[in-house]
Formats: structure tokens, sequence, C-alpha cells
């Protein structure tokens, strides 16, 4: 007597195949609804497809997996069988894609766009604290200001909302722009006048502006009821510019407390008459809301804890 294992290759006992994946997904979904035309709709296929696909599956089986009444359907004893088992097949397939792309969604590299002044004051200097608590989070930095599109290789943004930002985008705030006059240290007793009540810009203070930042000065001005600085002062070409310029006591510039709190710890700067909110905020944007353990949440977490 030979035995099973060696059978011949077509024999029942030792057929392995597995019947088409389309026809087992129409299955699936016949049993699960007990309906062919609302499997074939949660499908995206026609009744009469469902139905051919299920018996040929009947066929190829030679089983009969469904008893068909008056136009209902009920599954057999071997339709629940096979429902069952190919149901826990695709949750397992499903598990198992899941987890694919989530790793892929972790091991991509993510672009950042941050307003470049806010990258070299802020981010930066504090971005090795993001990698050493997800060193496994790959987001690379990029400067840009202003407009900008997702469609062009930018994943995530962060932009003060003093222009109009893209259609549709979605923004988590992270802090409050808070603005105020800033010096050298030594140069503060020159330009400022200090006191309890009387604290004031000095008329011969030299204010800095900057042609990407035109009205800082008025938004300070309008911000605290204080009037505009009576001296012309000295025009600088962008806003990085004008902070190095008061670190370096060539004059008074509007500082943001975000890019100037480092140099005020380091005693390079000092802001005399504090910081006062103007009204705006910088944001995170992304095309889509943030989903709980994604990048952009772990993200967006680590920069409010900074702010």
């Amino acid at each position: 007597m030979i035995s099973d294992s060696h059978g011949e290759p077509d024999s029942p006992f030792t057929d392995s195949r597995l019947p088409s994946l389309l026809a087992l997904r129409c299955f699936e979904a016949a049993a699960r609804l007990e309906n062919f035309s609302r499997a074939a709709d949660e499908l995206h296929l026609t009744h009469g497809a469902v139905s051919r696909a299920v018996r040929l599956l009947e066929d190829d089986l030679g089983l009969a997996l469904f008893e068909r009444r008056s136009r209902r359907v009920f599954l057999t004893a071997e339709g629940r069988a096979l429902a069952q088992a190919v149901s826990q097949g695709l949750d397992l397939m499903r598990q198992g894609i899941a987890g694919l792309r989530a790793r892929a969604r972790q091991q991509r590299r993510w672009v950042l766009s941050c307003e470049p002044t806010l990258l070299m004051r802020w981010l930066i200097p504090r971005w090795p604290d993001f990698q050493a608590r997800h060193p496994r989070l790959e987001l690379h930095l990029v400067a840009g200001g202003g407009p900008f599109s997702f469609a062009s290789g930018i994943d995530l943004a962060i932009r003060r909302d003093d222009f109009a930002w893209p259609p549709g985008c979605h923004a988590e705030p992270l802090f409050a722009e808070r603005i105020g006059p800033v010096c050298r240290p030594d140069k503060q007793a020159a330009w400022f006048r200090t006191g309890p009540r009387s604290a004031a810009l000095q008329a011969k203070a030299v204010p800095l502006h900057t042609r990407t930042r035109p009205g800082a000065w008025r938004d300070w001005c309008a911000a605290t009821g204080r009037p505009l600085p009576a001296a012309t002062g000295q025009s600088l070409e962008h806003f990085y510019f004008s902070l190095q310029a008061a670190i370096a006591g060539l004059g008074v510039a509007i500082g943001p407390w975000h890019l100037v709190q480092d140099d005020i710890n380091h005693g390079l700067l000092v802001a005399p008459l504090g910081f006062v909110e103007d009204g705006s905020q910088y944001c995170l944007l992304s095309p889509h809301a943030l989903l709980p353990g994604s990048v952009q949440h772990h993200l967006l977490a680590w920069l409010r804890s900074m702010a």
C-alpha cells in the first residue's frame, strides 16, 4: 500500500492549492453580509461577478457553500466553516499589512520646513533633545518662509499666521508671538530710560529695521500704545541680521521672545521693556489632522514642550 504522502500529484489527498483571492474575498463578504448585492457594493463589483466567483469556488471545492432560497442566501455548515477560516486569514493579512505600513511610515524621511530665523535661533539649538527622545524618527529640517506647498516635497511646516496658508491645511497652534525691544547690555543705559513707572525708549536710540519684517516696530507700538521711535535708524536685509546687529551694539531691534531668549539667558541681549503679545502665533501645519502616535504627533508634543 502506498501512503498518502506519496500519492499522485493530482490526488485530492495532497491538493494544497488555494482558490483565487478574489473568489475568497467575494465569498467572505457574501457570507458576512448574507447578501450578494451588498457584497458586490462593498467590493465595488457587480452582483453577477460576486455570484460567479462564489459559484466557481463551490465548483472548485465540490461543495455547496450557500443555500439559495427565494433570492436569499444562507450558509451551509461547510460554508460557515470556510467563512470562519477565511475571515481569520484576511484579518491576519490586514494586521500584517498594517504593521508593515506603520513601519514604513516610521522609517521614511519626513521633511519639516521652518521659517529661517526661528530655525536658526530656536529650533536647531533644541533639536538634539528631540533626536535623543526619538532616535528612530528621521526628520529633515529645511529653511523656508512665507507661502509653501505640500506638493513640493514638504510634509510639515512651522509658520507664523501673517499670510494666507494653503487651502485645507491643518493647523496646530504652538505658541503666541511675544515681542519687545532688545539691545546689548552695555547700551541699555544710553538707549533706555528705566524705572518702575518711567521705562521708555530714549530718543537717541537707534532702531533697527528689516526688509523681511518691516512692520516689527509698528506692531510693537500698537501692542504697547507707545509712539514710534523718532530716529530713522538703520535698515537691514533680513530679520536675523537685525538681531545680530543688536548683539553687536549697532542699535535696538524688535526681538520675539523665542528668538532672543537664549541670547538673554547668555547675557548677550537685554529686554528692558519686556515682551508683549502682538496678536500673531506660530503653528505646525500639515496636510491632514495628526494621528495619535504618528511622527507628526510626537513632533507636535515636543514642540509644545519646548515652547
